[in-house]
């Protein structure tokens, strides 16, 4: 079984599948054909906010209207076949290079400087247009634009040899082998342009950059500075390196990217005697997020040299210190949150909004924008038996904000401050937004974990989860709400 796939969650929570079987019988499935158990799963329930929360109303779909396009033969030819009328282009693939000092890649296992190159395994993406001199920013859409996107994760070490290293991947891990791998993860910038019909990336563009697993990023409140953030990195808690295994994106009203930090626990490993080394209840969070103690790291980095950029794959306690800012105890408390970045600026901090909650992090979907009332983002946590969650704003929505001077800010506005929730379905149709706060006396008082603060609770936001008995879910992917009306709609599973 691929880590990914494996549940965690060993709280007495409902599984989705329980709340479905009650509801319909296979019979009246049967009777009803599939259509209507697809409406049963995916637009069946509605769900309402308890305490409050940003807007939920339902809406009927709009009329869908069917696509039409011609069969395509079974082949086996190395290329992406597509209908007549139609055709494919690859316009920014693996090892592309971002400058014009960077050399063309040559895939024969030999190329280096990935940070300056595109990255592995192109994943969720979202597109910024320029205007048509390319000097300042087009929301409406262009024939020219910066694509950000995601590079999820590298092939398997029976894989990667043959695109990345020549002599294949080795173990203990070379440096060479490390550093390409950890490079080739993260994210891209790139301009694209359409030109006489057809769309290019432009190599040496000065909007191009990588976001790297190396690239300093900025902590968010509510939980940055708290003691759970301290590594031998950023003493204070502040910030960490880098984004790894990112998946889902967003698009934010005020025209920033959001990528969602997926299944990044896989790449840390820890001693096989850190529970007795560490004796508190941090091994309790460990464990909720899939690093038992001897757990061994994906691709074996911490193995490839004595420098921190290494060694913080190892997540054992060795230092110490009582606050983890001797060694890298804490690093995994760094990943797992929507990472908010400012394509169009270079110089604008790259920054994890903690208060959006720490998990497998897939999508950032928007709800309706308001002037007056907060905004909702829908999300879901992409691991085996995990959850579907929505933050509501603190900070009501300003048309304004929509074109703002300085657009990370007004994301410290809207994502730094405001109320986390977890879902919670039931048999009859329905269920509830139930919000995560310390306040909770199921979450101050859980016996399983206790949570000293806020910032705790948002950093261990799966187990505040099952704290109030959220509805386990079938590794809940991309959330999206409808295009007109913004209402939300139903994540996706696997």
């Amino acid at each position: 079984m691929h880590a990914d796939d494996v549940d965690h969650n060993t709280s007495g929570n409902t599984d989705f599948q329980a709340v479905l079987d009650a509801r319909l019988s296979r019979r009246s499935v049967l009777r009803g054909g599939v259509g209507t158990a697809a409406t049963a799963v995916l637009g069946g329930w509605s769900l309402v906010a308890c305490g409050g929360g940003g807007d939920d109303a339902t809406a009927a779909p709009a009329p869908v209207t069917a696509l039409s396009f011609g069969a395509v033969a079974k082949n086996i030819a190395d290329k992406v076949t597509v209908p007549v009328g139609y055709t494919a282009t690859a316009i920014y693939a693996l090892g592309d290079p971002l400058t014009a000092a960077t050399a063309a890649y040559k895939n024969d296992g030999t190329d280096t400087d990935y940070s300056n190159r595109a990255g592995d395994h192109h994943d969720g993406m979202e597109y910024f247009g320029l205007s048509a001199d390319g000097t300042a920013r087009d929301a409406s859409g262009s024939e020219r634009g910066l694509l950000a996107m995601n590079h999820e994760a590298t092939s398997n070490s029976d894989v990667r040899s043959y695109y990345l290293h020549a002599n294949g991947a080795l173990n203990p891990r070379p440096k060479s082998e490390a550093d390409k791998e950890i490079a080739v993860h993260g994210l891209s910038v790139v301009e694209v342009r359409k030109t006489a019909g057809a769309w290019a990336y432009v190599q040496n563009s000065a909007w191009n950059r990588r976001v790297t697993p190396l690239t300093p990023v900025m902590l968010s409140s509510p939980a940055a500075g708290n003691a759970l953030m301290k590594t031998k990195y950023s003493t204070a808690g502040l910030s960490t390196r880098g984004t790894i295994n990112n998946c889902g994106t967003g698009y934010t009203p005020w025209g920033t990217f959001l990528t969602g930090e997926e299944n990044w626990a896989g790449y840390f490993t820890r001693p096989a005697t850190d529970n007795a080394a560490r004796a508190d209840k941090s091994v309790v969070s460990l464990n909720r997020y899939g690093r038992a103690q001897g757990a061994a790291s994906r691709h074996g980095w911490e193995t490839a040299g004595t420098e921190d950029e290494y060694k913080r794959w190892n997540i054992g306690k060795l230092g110490l210190s009582t606050d983890g800012s001797d060694d890298y105890r804490n690093e995994l408390n760094g990943f797992g949150y929507i990472v908010e970045m400012d394509a169009y600026d270079k110089t604008a901090a790259v920054k994890k909004r903690t208060g959006l909650g720490r998990f497998a992090h897939e999508s950032a979907a928007f709800g309706k924008r308001s002037a007056g009332k907060p905004l909702a983002v829908y999300m879901g946590d992409d691991s085996r038996g995990e959850y579907i969650y929505k933050f509501v704003s603190t900070a009501t929505w300003l048309d304004a904000d929509a074109n703002p001077a300085n657009r990370l800010a007004t994301g410290d506005k809207y994502l730094d401050s405001g109320k986390l929730y977890v879902a919670k379905f039931d048999a009859a149709g329905t269920g509830t937004w139930i919000e995560l706060s310390i306040a909770n006396p199921l979450i101050a008082g859980y016996a399983t974990y206790a949570f000293a603060d806020q910032a705790d609770m948002l950093v261990n936001a799966r187990l505040a989860a099952d704290a109030v008995g959220a509805t386990k879910m079938d590794r809940p992917e991309w959330c999206a709400v409808h295009p007109g009306t913004r209402a939300p709609a139903r994540s996706t599973t696997r």
